[in-house]
């Protein structure tokens, strides 16, 4: 689980509920229409904008942020020198057997194994990085349109409160509700808009470059180990991706 996005999420929460205790009750900010107008609003326009495909796709990678946890540029280092560690004991035909979750490095294990050329594994990967990137960039596409679309139809909240509370002038106990429409509307727009959406838009794009960074990682220790399999040597070359606080090797 990524600590920083959930804990980031639960204190936000925490705050705006502190804030709403304080001054009072939970129930006056609870509004069904107002729900009903900003969810499902924006969910029925990000339908419309893009396939129901990629709507998934940009839920699914939402729902992968909480559950997985980020791995560091140094984990993958270490990796690339234990694989060379491998390949200079065992030889290179050893590193078919490696067994990691990680499917971009079995391919560069698997690649490293048949002894290819340099430039088919770059090209290999960077059709991954392509990839990769055309993923995550429809996520982050679909969750900045809902974080335009959230205050949006929170404004149509609360036109449609000031609509009805203006045609009721002559029914003083239902402009208190007409108006609480008006009202709860405009913040459900603007608490979805910062507290989730656009955040999870930026985690997704912090996500893409730390994934890509690794995948050059994975490229350039894949090609060390073709060239020179000495793990003293690999680490040396792949060391300069990380900060030198989080360099050991030898210590």
């Amino acid at each position: 689980m990524d600590i920083a996005t959930f804990l980031g999420l639960i204190v936000g929460i925490f705050m705006v509920l502190g804030a709403i205790f304080m001054g009072g009750t939970l129930g006056p900010f609870l509004n069904i229409h107002a729900i009903m107008i900003v969810f499902g609003g924006s969910l029925a326009s990000i339908c419309v904008t893009y396939p129901f495909q990629e709507v998934f796709q940009a839920f699914s990678a939402m729902l992968q942020i909480f559950s997985s946890r980020k791995v560091r540029d140094a984990e993958v280092v270490d990796m690339m020198v234990r694989i060379a560690e491998i390949s200079r004991r065992e030889g290179l035909i050893a590193l078919e057997n490696i067994q990691t979750d990680n499917a971009i490095l079995k391919k560069a294990c698997q690649l490293i194994a048949d002894n290819a050329n340099p430039s088919l594994i770059r090209e290999t990967l960077r059709i991954e990085i392509g990839s990769m990137k055309q993923r995550h960039a429809v996520g982050e596409a679909v969750f900045k349109s809902l974080a335009g679309y959230a205050p949006a139809f929170g404004l149509v909240g609360t036109l449609i409160g000031l609509v009805q509370m203006f045609s009721r002038l002559d029914d003083p106990k239902s402009l208190g509700p007409a108006m609480a429409v008006a009202i709860t509307a405009t913040f459900y727009g603007a608490l979805l808009c910062n507290l989730f959406f656009l955040p999870v838009a930026g985690k997704l794009r912090s996500r893409t470059l730390n994934e890509t960074l690794q995948l050059e990682i994975i490229f350039e220790g894949a090609k060390c180990i073709l060239e020179n399999n000495n793990p003293r040597l690999v680490y040396e070359k792949l060391s300069s991706f990380v900060p030198p606080k989080d360099r050991h090797y030898g210590r």
